[in-house]
């Protein structure tokens, strides 16, 4: 299993590529609520997503009421900033969806009323509307993955031994 990020109503391209770009390297499955504000083919959305589109699985719903019927039962996190909680104190658990509202609106409240007891929030200044959503859904998502040890993610990274063509600054360091 794999956690899942679902966005629902996405409306710019470029948030859903570094969204997707995220899932391709954690594993996640990207879910896609119709309608959509952009098309699947739209060159930001490629751009921003870079060469990372073979390494990620995503799915389109064409609404929400689909999405939730076909995924009853499922354990289901939903972030908004009008939430009673922070995200840190939900506890994630493998195959958890974790769902977010267009970048302008957010997710309808009337869903909202409905699964108050499973909201979340990334904690910010009261005067701030809220963070950016594709930082949002990487903020979020890596809480949960941590909980999980990071389940198939390498911790370890290593130096390439390429060298930077004119770097005075090394000087300094």
């Amino acid at each position: 299993m794999a956690l899942n990020i679902v966005l629902v109503h996405p409306e710019i391209p470029q948030n859903t590529g570094n969204i997707a770009r995220t899932c391709a390297v954690t594993g996640a499955m990207l879910h896609l609520i119709e309608p959509l504000g952009f098309s699947l083919s739209d060159k930001y959305l490629k751009r921003a997503g870079l060469d990372y589109w073979h390494l990620m699985t995503y799915r389109i719903w064409p609404d929400l009421e689909s999405f939730l019927s076909a995924n009853a039962g499922a354990r289901m996190h939903f972030a908004s900033t009008k939430a009673p909680r922070s995200y840190t104190e939900a506890a994630f658990e493998d195959g958890d969806f974790l769902i977010f509202g267009c970048e302008t609106r957010g997710l309808p409240e009337k869903l909202l009323e409905k699964v108050y007891d499973r909201c979340i929030r990334i904690p910010m200044r009261p005067e701030a509307r809220s963070l950016n959503l594709s930082n949002s859904v990487a903020v979020t998502l890596y809480e949960a993955l941590r909980q999980l040890d990071f389940p198939g993610l390498s911790g370890e990274g290593a130096l390439t031994g390429r060298e930077e063509p004119d770097a005075p600054w090394l000087d300094y360091v």
